[in-house]
């Protein structure tokens, strides 16, 4: 009886990449693991070379590393410029996404003149509305709501309990989480005496190609003008998107930041974890907003900028707290005694 060989030749795998080889190109990988806990049948990757000593004491089968780093390696391994790309590309190939069978499961619910691609999904309890139309291989799963009149590319995938509103158009390959929210109304009120009275909210919510929104994420749909989120970008869990929002290309932002209404955010721009975007600015390209920043004016020029206070230790943050609630009272008395000592200097040099 012949045994099956299980996994991948590591030369498939580099060749698949454009990668070389070092070492034995014909050990085969299976899983992809930490550099700590690999084994047997398993590839792993330098993240940074700090972690040196890790990687001499791998167990793993296989690692994928930089060309500095090959020296004194005992296992075989993987060669290119940007081991965490070529990692997350091996990942996938090892590690491919479930993808369901096509048709309708019989507790789902679809309008009669929804139009469905070919190789469509969609899973128990989910509903797709009048007139939606969902491009060859989306998958709409459990649970899940395809709004009236949403457009879908191909291979869209609305995981389980996400809700899509009326009117939203998604392009290709875009990922919307579970519990994320798009189209819903944005915040738009308008004050009659002290009452609060609903503006309609009119507008659509545009996703482009290859974008990703995180689990009980909301991106809300524009006043008057559609929020735009255009190609490649990436958007993790909690995050609010406000209505009327334009988002460029290949940006990203990070858990629990929020952008509010008709800001304009450039191209290529990272947005860390718990920022936050005020309304009616913009963001250049390129730039980077740190962890916690708040954004008050519109950043004309890429950069990182940050705002904020470091943590302390408590006593430390309210004597510091209490200090900067005097800095306005303390920058006067600075002017004055600056007016006073250019007063004296003046008088010195009179009598001089």
């Amino acid at each position: 009886m012949v045994r099956e060989e299980r996994g991948i030749p590591l030369s498939d795998l580099a060749h698949a990449l454009g990668c070389r080889v070092h070492g034995d190109g014909g050990v085969r990988v299976e899983r992809v693991a930490p550099l700590t806990t690999a084994g047997p049948g398993e590839i792993s990757f330098l993240a940074s070379p700090r972690l040196r000593d890790q990687l001499h004491q791998s167990r793993a089968s296989a690692v994928i590393v930089r060309a500095e780093d090959v020296s004194g390696l005992a296992m075989a391994a993987v060669v290119t410029d940007n081991p965490h790309l070529a990692f997350a590309r091996v990942a996938r190939m090892l590690h491919p996404e479930p993808t369901p069978g096509a048709g309708i499961h019989p507790r789902a619910a679809v309008a009669e003149d929804a139009r469905l691609g070919d190789g469509v999904h969609v899973g128990a309890g989910a509903v797709v509305e009048s007139g939606a139309v969902l491009g060859d291989g989306c998958v709409v799963h459990a649970n899940a709501v395809v709004g009236a009149g949403c457009v879908l590319g191909a291979d869209v995938r609305v995981m389980a309990g996400a809700v899509l509103y009326a009117g939203c158009v998604l392009g290709n390959r875009v990922i919307i989480h579970g519990g994320a929210v798009i189209g819903a109304d944005g915040f738009g009120y308008a004050n009659d005496g002290g009452r609060w009275e609903k503006v309609p909210q009119l507008g659509r919510v545009v996703l482009g190609n290859d974008v990703e929104i995180g689990a009980n994420t909301t991106v809300d749909r524009g006043a008057l003008e559609d929020t735009v989120i255009e190609d490649g970008v990436k958007i993790d869990n909690l995050v609010q998107v406000a209505h009327n929002v334009h988002i460029g290309a290949n940006s990203a932002m990070a858990g629990c930041s929020a952008v509010a209404g008709s800001t304009r955010i450039g191209r290529g721009v990272t947005v860390a974890g718990g920022a936050g975007i005020a309304g009616h600015l913009e963001v250049a390209d390129g730039s980077v907003i740190t962890g916690m920043a708040r954004v008050t004016h519109s950043i004309r020029e890429p950069g990182v900028y940050a705002s904020g206070t470091p943590m302390a230790a408590s006593r430390d943050w309210r004597r510091n707290a209490a200090r900067f609630n005097q800095l306005d009272a303390m920058a006067r008395r600075l002017r004055q005694l600056e007016r006073r000592l250019a007063a004296l200097q003046t008088d010195e040099r009179k009598d001089s």
